[in-house]
């Protein structure tokens, strides 16, 4: 308990850069308030996962840069929504994080899923070396739309946290597909894909059939999105705003150009974001598998910016950890987002639009492993994925 108290004290030396308001603040679909209780908000924040630019790992591909100062804090991004998406699916979103404290095992397999080595399934090397395939050279900066491009493809050789990952196309989330993706058995045969959706009545939920579980995978979808042209246009920001108070919200990544942050919240016209832009050093896991996480966490007051300054081009992240809540997501966004009649922030239709090409679930690409030593090419994996288009702007 003096851990804790002790851990509100420090906090508390920063509440001061929050404004004395009575309006609420929204964090990753949960409202705090600055009258009542300020403590709790900060220790909400500082309990997500903090990644930054680090130095001094290994050489990205053999031979590449051994820090990501100055190109890297997209990906640091896509990994801080993914963290988050990984924190709910094991630990629930109200998990806490207090220092010193001793954590749950699957907190530290969260942890080792992002550090800075080329065997870690959605390390700074993997990330950057599967951003080839995306006509991304090792070093140059991502935009949000490649980084979730990236974590699409790096999740299908995740089989611990079995994600289902959808990136909408063309401002348009498909309800259709993403049922079809989610209720898919782990097997890399198309057949197998598309009757595991029609007949998963026969077969049951959560039951292993043929050894393979046939439930719902937790979905993490990912939405593109142009808000404008140079400036955020105004009409969307009710609705941007809006996202976060879902329950299943992941935040969103944007920023300025080559400067993402990853935006948890907002409080009035103002966004709350985690800054990837501080260089600290590896941090690599101990002998027994823990890892010292006390630079993973941001334990002062996060930055904010006026909503009006965020660049158009930003990504929203959601969680749906099982088909209920992908259901009431549908239910909110109906409710929230399409109510405004023209110029929609994005669409969310039934069935699969019968202009576009079919719709089939990824697979995991036929390689013998996995990790980033084996993805020296990652053309040969995967075809290059086009930029989202501006589909309605003034």
């Amino acid at each position: 308990l003096s851990r804790y108290e002790n851990q509100i004290t420090i906090l508390s030396d920063y509440l001061e850069e929050f404004p004395e308001t009575d309006e609420p603040v929204w964090i990753l679909g949960r409202q705090h308030h600055l009258n009542t209780d300020k403590s709790k908000l900060l220790l909400d924040i500082s309990a997500r996962l903090w990644f930054t630019y680090r130095r001094k790992f290994s050489p990205i591909g053999g031979t590449g840069p051994s820090s990501d100062a100055g190109w890297g804090c997209m990906l640091r991004c896509g990994q801080m929504m993914l963290a988050q998406a990984l924190i709910c699916r094991h630990l629930g979103r109200d998990w806490q994080w207090e220092k010193h404290k001793k954590q749950p095992e699957e907190y530290h397999r969260i942890l080792r899923c992002f550090l800075d080595r080329k065997d870690c399934c959605y390390s700074i090397h993997q990330m950057a070396q599967m951003g080839v395939g995306e006509g991304k050279s090792i070093g140059e900066w991502f935009g949000p739309n490649t980084v979730a491009q990236v974590l699409k493809k790096l999740a299908l050789f995740d089989e611990w946290n079995s994600l289902a990952v959808y990136v909408s196309m063309d401002n348009t989330v498909v309800i259709e597909d993403i049922k079809k993706m989610c209720w898919s058995p782990p097997q890399s045969s198309g057949a197998a894909h598309s009757s595991a959706h029609l007949h998963r009545s026969t077969l049951g939920r959560n039951k292993n059939t043929a050894g393979f579980c046939t439930g719902w995978k937790p979905l993490l979808l990912i939405i593109p999105l142009r808000l404008g042209i140079n400036h955020i246009n105004p009409v969307y920001i009710d609705a941007f705003k809006e996202c976060f108070k879902m329950p299943q919200s992941l935040g969103a990544l944007g920023g300025k150009p080559n400067n993402a942050y990853y935006f948890i919240g907002f409080l009035g016209n103002e966004l709350i974001y985690l800054d990837p832009h501080t260089t600290q050093s590896f941090v690599d896991s101990e002998e027994n598998g823990t890892v010292d996480d006390q630079s993973f966490h941001c334990q002062q007051a996060p930055h904010r910016m006026k909503i009006m300054n965020l660049d158009p081009s930003v990504a929203l992240g959601f969680f749906c950890k099982e088909e209920c809540d992908f259901d009431n997501w549908c239910s909110l966004v109906q409710k929230e987002i399409l109510k405004q009649q023209s110029l929609r922030m994005f669409e969310l239709v039934q069935k699969h639009p019968p202009h576009w090409p079919p719709f089939i679930p990824p697979t995991k690409p036929e390689v013998t492993t996995t990790g980033a030593e084996l993805i020296e090419s990652t053309d040969k994996l995967f075809e290059l994925e086009e930029e989202f288009e501006i589909l309605s702007v003034w």
